[in-house]
């Protein structure tokens, strides 16, 4: 199996990601930034090789691991699919001391950190992200390309559905809510004691809508922006 492997983005997040691959037993074989001005910079320790442009200007991926440092779903979901496109790999990284069940079902490029915990039964789409010390508790569907952040509590029988955010410290009820919507944001602290609509942004104790037709940045993105 190949254990190299590149991060992609560099930021407040990139140490984070370098920590995680070390951990998984990946060798870090360089960083790529979202355009040209870091390129030969020295970041935590790794080169920084090039630009996404760099990247995907390659005639091809095929062999090569590549890890998405991206708390943006729709950047990270745009360049989960090139890469993919182009031949290459975003493993799924699991920090060992995550605990998923062998019940679960993981996509691909699913990314868990630290001292979560995925009961069984769960099942996770592709290129969607645990973050610390979250709960996902059994029965329940997470899509794809979505964000569960630090401390989040997610209940059973609840399906999240594609490029949903779910902020820090929310706690979603079993048995009350049924659905978290497509591209759904759930503010931090928030108690989610009913079903969120699509592109709905949720907010507050108990839970209240705060915006309708939520659109986030997929709206306005162009191939800049990544």
């Amino acid at each position: 199996m190949n254990k190299e492997i590149y991060i992609l983005g560099i930021g407040h997040n990139t140490s984070v990601y370098i920590d995680l691959v070390e951990a998984c037993g990946y060798e870090i074989k360089g960083l790529y930034h979202y355009n040209g001005d870091r390129t030969g910079d020295i970041e935590h320790g790794y080169r920084v090789l090039g630009s996404f442009d760099d990247l995907f200007s390659l005639p091809s991926l095929v062999g090569m691991n590549l890890a998405l440092s991206q708390g943006d779903n729709a950047i990270r979901s745009q360049l989960f699919d090139k890469i993919l496109q182009k031949g290459g790999e975003v493993p799924s990284l699991i920090h060992p001391t995550a605990q998923v069940s062998r019940f679960a079902q993981l996509g691909n490029g699913v990314v868990i950190h630290i001292n979560t915990v995925v009961h069984p039964d769960v099942i996770i789409g592709d290129n969607s992200v645990l973050s610390y010390n979250v709960s996902i508790t059994h029965s329940t569907m997470i899509g794809n390309h979505c964000y569960i952040a630090l401390g989040a509590m997610i209940g059973a029988y609840v399906n999240i559905a594609d490029f949903a955010f779910i902020g820090i410290g929310a706690n979603i009820i079993s048995g009350k809510v049924d659905m978290i919507g497509y591209n759904a944001y759930v503010g931090a602290g928030a108690l989610v004691t009913h079903s969120v609509e699509k592109n709905t942004v949720v907010a507050g104790s108990p839970a209240k809508i705060i915006t309708v037709s939520y659109t986030h940045l997929r709206a306005h993105e162009t191939e800049a922006d990544l």
